[in-house]
């Protein structure tokens, strides 16, 4: 995948894109939209550009040449790095994916890598690691031959699983991410995968554990079902979701997160062959001074 450059490649346009964002910060979306405008006359084939623009029509209202700026950028960067799609699907202009795309993915935790766990822990309250690490402990009290941390991040969730574990494997799309997760030396092996196609041909754990991954997946059939063939039978699997109210199936937030319904969750863990053992309602997260409802579940192979 290649890497994201935030830059236009021109100094001009740079500029006055810089000089736009501060008119956006400064309230004045509209005006904002119109210099973005001249810096792409600089540089017209700047996907991130047109993404930019995108986000300062959305802010002045302007639905429709929002809409025309991220299909763009879209055009113009097909692995999609700035998540264009999903702004077009909150602005009703696109299907919902069943997936993120994973340049976006792994261009914003590339971006997070340094700040992730100061903004996070401290800022955001984030639960989801010490909530998993109870409710894995409360079914199984013993230890595990072999941990699977999906998505591993920082390794939030691995600094809690090592205490459980003998060995223990980390994977996420984000070097970034994994670069800060390889020096804590917690993990038996660390690798960079995408987790919506991981080919997993080594020995199955006994358990894998997913903090506040699926929120950047919507359906779930295939993560479910991917997640079961890196386990042993009766392996255990442990995951959190953000809680969609609705009485069934998933939905893209304003947040570009994903949230499900305890229903859809119910179903795909019994279609890929998983039983429910237990799932609890919590507090996992803070957005924007508001709190965000979890599913912090956990369930075994059948």
């Amino acid at each position: 995948m290649k890497p994201f450059d935030p830059s236009s490649g021109d100094a001009l346009a740079d500029r006055r894109a810089d000089f736009a964002d501060m008119l956006l910060q400064s309230g004045d979306a509209a005006a904002a939209a119109e210099l973005m405008l001249q810096a792409l006359e600089k540089a017209p084939g700047w996907a991130y550009g047109w993404f930019r623009l995108g986000e300062m029509h959305e802010a002045a209202g302007a639905v429709a040449p929002a809409a025309e700026a991220f299909r763009m950028a879209l055009k113009l960067d097909p692995e999609d790095h700035a998540g264009a799609v999903l702004k077009l699907h909150l602005a009703g202009a696109a299907e919902d994916p069943e997936a993120m795309p994973a340049a976006f993915v792994e261009t914003l935790f590339d971006q997070y890598a340094g700040k992730f766990e100061t903004s996070l822990v401290v800022k955001l309250g984030y639960r989801a690691p010490e909530l998993l690490f109870d409710a894995v402990k409360a079914a199984h009290p013993g230890r595990f031959a072999c941990a699977v941390d999906l998505g591993c991040g920082t390794g939030l969730m691995g600094e809690r699983l090592h205490q459980l574990c003998d060995r223990l494997e980390g994977y996420d799309l984000s070097t970034g991410m994994l670069k800060v997760a390889r020096a804590k030396g917690i993990y038996d092996v660390l690798e960079q995968a995408d987790l919506a196609v991981l080919s997993f041909d080594a020995p199955r754990a006994d358990l894998a554990a997913a903090a506040d991954v699926y929120m950047y997946v919507g359906a779930l059939e295939t993560a479910y079902a991917n997640a079961r063939t890196m386990l042993m039978p009766g392996g255990l699997f442990a995951f959190s979701v953000e809680k969609l109210d609705e009485a069934d199936g998933f939905a893209l937030r304003e947040t570009r997160r994903y949230a499900h319904s305890r229903a859809y969750v119910e179903r795909c863990l019994s279609d890929a062959g998983f039983r429910l053992l237990s799932l609890s309602e919590a507090t996992i997260r803070k957005d924007r001074e508001q709190a965000v409802t979890g599913m912090i579940v956990v369930a075994c192979v059948i």
